[in-house]
């Protein structure tokens, strides 16, 4: 099976690297300055379940155009619209595409470029991060990539996509719930994210606090209550069992968006907290706690815009 990874970043290039390591045909979409990088360098990943060092097959998005039997990104949501042009000439009749981005605005951003029937669903866990030198750092045990189709049959190119995924140093998980599983993603990601951010802490500090804990649970009764209204897949319950999980974090977990402020980056309100506090006011539900961490989102985004 041949095999796009869109950037080859910290989590592409983790997951495009096990998968490299294992023996797929793997190709990484890159940009020049980072072709250049992965030519001279190779693709290195410094990780707590083992250390590799590849030479991986690149190209651009001025390469010659084919079709690769999936394409898998993992871009933020502000590069998507990139993304996708720069995919566009590796996309066939029967790509898949694989992305691996939090939230879900960009599921139908996908489906508008590429049809329906060839955007499947995935989310990932895991902590990696890029450094100076371009190796990927992963820093911890959890490295799972979860897939499937949208619908949850058991197709026969999911079937084909599970044993190229199957046998790596990854932990590459099937679901036939995989657009349930998003959006409980969505609805954790969202919390945690916002609550990080808003608060300038890790999350140990905030729930250790009795007005932090009820302010992360009342968060995710909104965060669910909108998703109930607009008929998301999830979980009756579900903000109970994520407010446990908020609990059983280590002390010091910060969201990788209150990391990317704290270096002045940019971070992805709109598409995370700002996509559901529009369906919120759409559907007349109040959600003070949402929209108090928008509107510090935003307020932080125009200071970096300055």
């Amino acid at each position: 099976m041949k095999i796009l990874i869109v950037g080859a970043g910290a989590i592409g290039g983790y997951f495009g690297g096990r998968l490299l390591e294992k023996g797929e045909d793997v190709t990484f979409l890159v940009r020049d300055r980072r072709k250049k990088e992965l030519e001279s360098t190779g693709l290195n990943i410094q990780s707590v379940n083992g250390d590799c060092g590849l030479t991986p097959q690149v190209i651009t998005k001025d390469s010659e155009p084919q079709a690769y039997d999936v394409v898998l990104l993992s871009t933020k949501s502000y590069q998507l619209a990139g993304a996708i042009e720069d995919m566009r000439p590796f996309v066939g009749d029967t790509t898949m595409v694989l992305p691996l981005l939090n939230g879900m605005a960009h599921v139908g951003q996908l489906i508008e470029a590429f049809g329906g029937q060839s955007v499947i669903g995935g989310l990932c866990f895991v902590e990696a991060t890029l450094d100076e030198g371009g190796t990927i750092v992963q820093t911890s045990p959890m490295n799972q990539l979860v897939y499937g189709e949208r619908s949850g049959e058991q197709t026969d190119r999911i079937r084909r996509l599970k044993r190229a995924f199957d046998g790596t140093k990854a932990d590459f998980v099937l679901s036939d719930k995989i657009d349930q599983e998003m959006w409980h993603k969505y609805l954790f990601i969202t919390a945690l994210s916002g609550i990080t951010t808003l608060f300038e802490q890790p999350i140990g500090p905030i729930r250790n606090l009795d007005s932090g804990q009820r302010t992360i649970a009342a968060l995710l009764k909104e965060l669910e209550t909108v998703m109930q209204a607009i008929g998301a897949p999830i979980e009756p319950g579900i903000s109970d069992k994520l407010l446990e999980k908020v609990n059983s974090m280590g002390e010091g977990m910060k969201s990788s968006m209150q990391r990317d402020a704290e270096k002045g980056q940019p971070i992805e309100a709109d598409h995370l907290q700002g996509y559901l506090l529009e369906q919120a006011n759409d559907q007349g539900i109040a959600v003070p706690v949402l929209e108090t961490i928008f509107t510090k989102l935003k307020l932080y985004e125009q200071t970096v815009k300055k």
